[in-house]
């Protein structure tokens, strides 16, 4: 499994066009990718701050989300100042999600695919490892 919360910073207002592009790559997300488990996203207190909870199945249904060409061509680069991808791990206790992990890329993956492999590996803290009791 590999779950995210995005901190999305938008440049000053470009809100309601954030909202937008969005809601059109929620839609596309559910209706063609099978590995999502969740992709929400919210409005934080501070004006153009967003925050979004992204899990996959696995780290490489995020690598083919990434990938996708409906998050490629979905125009959120033209409205995002900034953007913080931190790496999440649920308590088992009180939720339903699987512990974030990484994996090898599979067979077949495409040059995209391989970058984004590469850069947005997840950083699993050590000290979920002492919780999960791995070493």
């Amino acid at each position: 499994m590999a779950t995210i919360l995005a901190h999305i910073r938008i440049k000053d207002g470009k809100e309601g066009r954030f909202e937008e592009l969005e809601g059109a790559l929620w839609r596309d997300t559910h209706a063609h990718e099978t590995h999502v488990r969740r992709y929400e996203f919210w409005r934080g207190a501070e004006k153009g701050l967003y925050y979004g909870l992204l899990s996959f199945d696995s780290f490489n249904g995020f690598i083919e989300h990434q990938a996708s060409p409906h998050h490629e061509d979905s125009g959120l680069g033209e409205v995002i100042e900034g953007i913080r991808l931190e790496w999440i791990d649920p308590v088992p206790a009180a939720s339903d999600l699987a512990s974030t992990d990484t994996e090898p890329l599979f067979e077949g993956a495409n040059d995209v695919q391989k970058q984004y492999h590469a850069q947005f590996q997840p950083e699993i803290q050590d000290w979920w490892r002492a919780l999960r009791g791995q070493s």
